[in-house]
């Protein structure tokens, strides 16, 4: 069985053997393929992604030859039989992988009956789904794969999708009370996305649950000046209420996610 990966380097492997193409052009066709698989793939965008506005003149015959190196790889035992997976399809090409076969289909079925169980108030359903659903990930998205324009909104959508993910299994965590647990990786995330207020909202809530009162009124203070001398902003209405909550020593809530 063929399986696919794209949540970091991009893997190929035929019943756990690892055959990934080597070629940077053919492994962009591929990847491309596999993040518009069981749709057509029109070969005027093949071409954009691989030469941008430039494309040379012979562009169109060779990117039909990394094709033909990519159909070699994955349909070598396939070829001609209603069995192919790569398949010429007017005005392109389109990858049929059936379920299960590619990662990223993996992490978002997962993260979908996560969130199901967050919504319907089964934290402790949701959570470990949530974490199975991350750990596919292993890098950046196709860490190893040049990237055009093209490309690069597609690993850009993934990196959102993670970062909900993210979100959810934290939300997940927070509501079974792993408080402190969840301090120090609030503060990585938070370097990497310093304006994320939900984030924010975590930490300062993860912090006085943990008994830290103190700190969690300086987060609040962090965010505030971040805000303030970077985007002339005030913090939103439900950081001044979590901020309020902690300052009059009232029960904070835990954030949830805006739907």
């Amino acid at each position: 069985m063929l399986e696919f990966k794209v949540l970091g380097a991009l893997e190929v492997l035929d019943n756990g053997r690892v055959c990934t193409p080597t070629p940077p052009k053919v492994l962009r066709v591929l990847a491309l393929l596999l993040l518009r698989a069981n749709r057509v793939v029109p070969i005027e965008t093949l071409v954009e992604e691989l030469w941008g506005d430039n494309p040379a003149r012979t562009a169109v015959t060779t990117t039909q030859t990394y094709i033909y190196q990519v159909r070699k790889l994955i349909d070598r035992d396939r070829s001609g039989t209603d069995e192919e997976l790569l398949v010429t399809k007017w005005p392109g090409y389109m990858l049929r992988l059936p379920a299960g076969a590619l990662d990223a289909d993996k992490f978002e079925a997962l993260v979908t009956r996560g969130r199901t169980h967050l919504e319907q108030g089964r934290a402790a359903e949701a959570a470990p789904i949530l974490h199975q659903a991350l750990n596919l990930w292993t890098d950046l998205p196709l860490a190893n794969v040049p990237q055009g324009t093209i490309l690069a909104t597609h690993t850009q959508s993934l990196m959102e999708q993670r970062l909900r993910a993210i979100e959810l299994r934290i939300q997940a965590d927070s509501q079974l009370g792993r408080h402190v647990e969840l301090i120090g990786e609030l503060r990585e995330l938070i370097a990497e996305y310093p304006f994320n207020e939900w984030l924010h909202e975590q930490l300062i809530s993860a912090l006085n649950h943990a008994g830290r009162r103190s700190d969690a009124l300086l987060a609040y203070q962090e965010i505030r000046s971040t805000l303030h001398t970077e985007l002339g902003l005030e913090p939103s209405t439900q950081l001044q209420r979590l901020q309020h909550e902690v300052l009059s020593n009232q029960p904070v809530r835990v954030p949830r996610l805006k739907a």
